[in-house]
């Protein structure tokens, strides 16, 4: 994991500025449209770019009827409108159209006929809540960037899951496509609706979080403990280990750490191969995630150490990623954690401290436990426990003081 010293999270998913690679329909890379909105003239399309790039950017003249088929059961429609013809129909300018097909992920396809009556759909959906002001046309423009970008991922994780299904005919004899279709055929609903039932969940929950926040500036940046949990010396296993073996190492790491995350009542922000990113809204909270990471961990002989680092402050939102100061010191911490321990910083030892969840001191402790047990008291009951360590420069961040946190027995 590798933090700029400008104060932003390097691997952060960051919705950059729209840039010429993504390519539009109908559009040019700086995403004008080639024109007003008139029909563009004849141009030269490049047939081989978009047959690689797959589903609707294909050409269809090199599209192979299978993918064509499969492509009309899955859009529920066939190919109508080019993207002039789409942008036209949905009452929305070419440039508006451009903009929205490019942070959808999409590739140029010229002016191909592709696009059916659900792009235009969509098309006028977004430019309808421009018009009624319910959304600006920058946001208008993330919302679709921001769930291409996930969807996505999405579907490319669902079909490498398939893969298997999707080209070993169960029986002898059959071939790819007489498989491929009818198991699309039978997946695709029960994916919609399980799809369409996890989103409102996650809806539900992210909009509870929001409106329990203090006031209106806590909704954008809000205090958080933000926690990264990394696997020690990975890049040396990436040396001995297969493929394969690998991949499968990664992905009982991810599925484990996201389960505890979420058992434990705080919330994945995102997985990185090595490394897992994750936010909580208190310090206690955070606290039993990574301590519950470090031992579950721990206890499978085919997992390397882990290491976790932890710091509490203001955090910026943005597309389900964070943000700023915060996450980088966290970063940091963990670079600099020993071996199955975890680190955390010091306004996250006070928030521990302050909700009562760890002592403010060792001896204190003690004195109070002491006492009790003299006057035939309960003595206070602490979670965890925290021990100061040495003060250290960090680049970027300045002097820090990071405290070990362990379970208190």
């Amino acid at each position: 994991m590798t933090v700029d010293d400008s104060g932003s999270h390097a691997g952060s998913a960051t919705a950059h500025a729209e840039n010429a690679s993504a390519g539009t329909p109908g559009g040019t890379a700086d995403g004008a449209p080639g024109g007003h909105d008139e029909e563009p003239g004849p141009r030269p399309v490049d047939h081989a770019a978009q047959a690689a790039a797959g589903g609707p950017e294909r050409a269809e003249s090199e599209t192979d009827p299978l993918a064509l088929r499969l492509e009309g059961l899955i859009l529920g429609a066939e190919r109508r409108y080019t993207p002039f013809q789409a942008a036209r129909t949905a009452g929305v300018s070419m440039e508006l159209a451009s903009r929205f097909w490019r942070a959808m992920g999409f590739a140029d396809i010229g002016q191909a006929k592709a696009l059916t009556e659900a792009d235009v759909l969509a098309l006028r959906r977004l430019a309808g809540l421009v018009e009624a002001g319910l959304l600006s046309e920058a946001m208008a423009v993330q919302v679709a960037r921001s769930t291409g970008q996930t969807t996505a991922r999405l579907a490319e994780w669902q079909i490498d899951s398939f893969l298997a299904g999707l080209t070993e005919p169960p029986e002898p004899g059959m071939t790819r496509t007489e498989v491929t279709y009818p198991l699309m055929e039978l997946l695709l609903p029960e994916l919609e609706e399980f799809l369409v039932y996890v989103w409102r969940r996650q809806l539900a929950a992210a909009t509870g979080r929001v409106v329990q926040a203090a006031d209106d500036e806590e909704m954008v940046d809000r205090r958080l403990a933000v926690g990264f949990a990394d696997l020690v010396g990975f890049t040396r296993l990436t040396r001995r280990m297969e493929e394969e073996e690998l991949g499968e190492l990664v992905e009982a790491f991810e599925t484990t750490s996201a389960d505890l995350v979420a058992a434990n009542g705080g919330r994945l922000i995102k997985t990185l191969g090595d490394e897992v990113l994750f936010a909580a809204d208190d310090a206690g909270t955070a606290s039993e995630i990574a301590l519950r990471l470090i031992e579950t961990m721990a206890g499978d002989e085919t997992m390397p150490e882990l290491r976790v680092g932890i710091a509490f402050g203001t955090v910026t939102t943005r597309m389900g990623d964070v943000f700023g100061t915060t996450v980088n010191l966290a970063s940091r911490l963990t670079s600099i954690a020993p071996k199955d321990a975890v680190l955390v910083d010091g306004a996250f030892a006070q928030d521990l401290q302050r909700s009562g969840d760890a002592p403010v001191s060792e001896a204190e402790a003690a004195a109070e436990a002491e006492k009790a047990l003299a006057a035939g008291e309960t003595p206070p009951s602490y979670r965890f426990a925290l021990q100061p360590m040495w003060q250290r420069p960090v680049r970027g961040l300045g002097v820090v003081e990071p405290w070990l946190l362990t379970r208190r027995g």
